[in-house]
């Protein structure tokens, strides 16, 4: 029978020297094979503390690559433990955050005065150096 494992154990691997990853609910030691990644190490790290199934499938690899994954088995993952996928969330814009407007009235009504200033100072400057 196959150890199951916590996805709470499989994200506390996540180091060059202890890294495990998640894939189509297996459980891989990769830890070895960090240095021999056709990828790189980074990858593979980069698909720690997740359920790495879609960036393994998206990176569509051989056959021969996912036989060689069975050396590194150490168990089945434990599908109920697995967090939910956030959905991407984009950037709310600067105006649009519930009291940022107010703000960017006060800071413009200090900044648009202090800029005249500034600009009829340089005026006046070059004016004074042209005599």
């Amino acid at each position: 029978m196959a150890r199951v494992i916590k996805f709470e154990e499989v994200a506390k691997h996540k180091e060059r020297n202890n890294c495990w990853l998640a894939i189509f609910g297996k459980v891989y030691d990769v830890t070895s094979f960090l240095e021999d990644h056709p990828g790189g190490d980074e990858v593979l790290l980069a698909a720690t503390e997740k359920d790495a199934t879609d960036d393994f499938e998206d990176v569509g690899h051989s056959d021969s690559a996912k036989e060689m994954m069975e050396k590194y088995y150490i168990g089945d993952l434990d599908s109920t433990t697995v967090p939910p996928k956030q959905k991407y969330k984009p950037p709310q814009q600067v105006a649009q955050r519930p009291g940022n407007s107010e703000f960017v009235s006060k800071v413009m009504q200090f900044l648009v005065p202090l800029l005249v200033m500034g600009i009829a100072f340089a005026l006046r400057f070059f004016a004074k150096k042209e005599d």
